[in-house]
């Protein structure tokens, strides 16, 4: 379990999300689901591979066991990652939806009601066009939330991939802010991040968002050659992964000099990131953290307006997912959960600070745990 071509988890977790989602099935009165969603087929069968664009799914049937539909190539990793056996392989030229309907009338028949993740960015309309017409007498239902809310409670052993992928995000913090200064590229500063974290342990180098200057004052930038100067703010998150279970955190960074103003800003926005988590805990709607968030904001005027989320769920990330489909704004109805992890972050003129938690029986943990201030670089 030490490496990437090996189960990441024991048998019996994956026996046991298994057992779970088939519940659900039975439930809604589905025979079987046709999972899509790289992190969904993962998750339940444990077969990964860097090859997941290509198509690839999972054929869940309510009772017994998963199969996997896969390109040929990817058999040494099918043989190596997945605890389930069953497979069917398509070779390039063939087609794969014929190969996976044919796979989905052995498994589960073709005459049934089947659950299919729509919302994935592996299933084409042009593909489940495709598979409806290979699989003519199947009732089709939308189930792109089944698997992915269930991923929403992370295991211990989930929890502890995030403990480890925080650890790496904080040798690239480290890297940012040592690397940083008047005369340095973005670009340097990205090529630090990234080896810091890959030697940390992180299975991609990706710095996340990396700008400064007038790109700083706005989300999702990425590293470019701009050479830093006197007084710049750099944005960074750094954004790893340990078997592509995420953990990530901002650090707002001054080049050479910082003011009086400067260093109350961050102080405050710190402040207020805290009483927000303060509230984060079993049982607690996400709305209540969240308007903390923005009436702390506001009310300082350190924004006109605040209108992005303040909470979004991590875990098992495959690129291009950049995060889990729950997340905290004005309205939200949900509730914290055990087990529910979590990118918080709070942000005003160009800084920004950020965490990376798992809600516990008591509260949270925080899963990163870099030093909270301005740093000058």
């Amino acid at each position: 379990m030490n490496g990437i071509a090996a189960p990441w988890f024991d048998k019996s977790e994956y026996e046991d999300r298994l057992a779970r989602v088939q519940v659900k099935l039975a439930d809604r009165g589905l025979d079987g689901l046709i999972a899509f969603q790289p992190e969904t087929v993962t998750w339940l069968t444990g077969f990964f591979t860097r090859g997941y664009g290509t198509f690839q799914c999972a054929i869940v049937p309510a009772e017994g066991r998963p199969a996997i539909v896969c390109r040929d190539v990817e058999e040494y990793y099918l043989d190596a990652t997945c605890v389930f056996s069953d497979r069917a392989m398509w070779k390039d030229g063939e087609d794969p939806f014929k190969t996976a309907a044919s796979a989905a009338i052995r498994h589960v028949g073709g005459n049934v009601r089947l659950g299919v993740e729509l919302a994935s960015g592996s299933l084409s309309a042009s593909g489940f066009k495709k598979l409806r017409e290979s699989l003519p007498a199947a009732i089709w239902r939308n189930e792109s939330r089944l698997a992915a809310d269930m991923r929403l409670i992370k295991s211990p052993a989930e929890i502890e991939y995030q403990r480890r992928a925080g650890k790496v995000a904080e040798a690239g913090m480290q890297a940012a802010i040592d690397t940083a200064g008047i005369g340095v590229s973005e670009r340097e500063i990205a090529a630090e991040i990234c080896a810091a974290m890959i030697r940390a342990g992180s299975d991609l180098p990706g710095p996340g968002v990396l700008s400064s200057g007038e790109r700083a004052l706005h989300l999702h930038g990425g590293y470019s050659d701009r050479v830093l100067k006197r007084g710049d703010i750099v944005q960074v998150e750094t954004t790893p992964n340990v078997r592509h279970y995420h953990a990530r955190f901002m650090r707002p960074i001054r080049v050479a000099e910082a003011t009086e103003d400067d260093r109350s800003l961050v102080e405050a926005l710190i402040s207020i990131q805290d009483a927000a988590l303060a509230e984060v805990r079993p049982g607690v709607a996400a709305c209540v953290p969240d308007k903390i968030y923005r009436d702390g904001v506001l009310s300082n005027n350190f924004r006109d307006t605040y209108t992005n989320k303040t909470f979004y769920s991590v875990g098992l990330l495959l690129p291009p997912s950049g995060g889990e489909p729950l997340e905290a704004v004005p309205g939200s109805d949900w509730v914290f959960e055990s087990g529910m992890t979590f990118h918080t972050y709070v942000l005003a003129r160009g800084f920004g600070m950020s965490e990376t938690i798992a809600v516990t029986g008591e509260g949270i943990e925080r899963l990163t745990n870099f030093p909270r201030r301005l740093f000058v670089a």
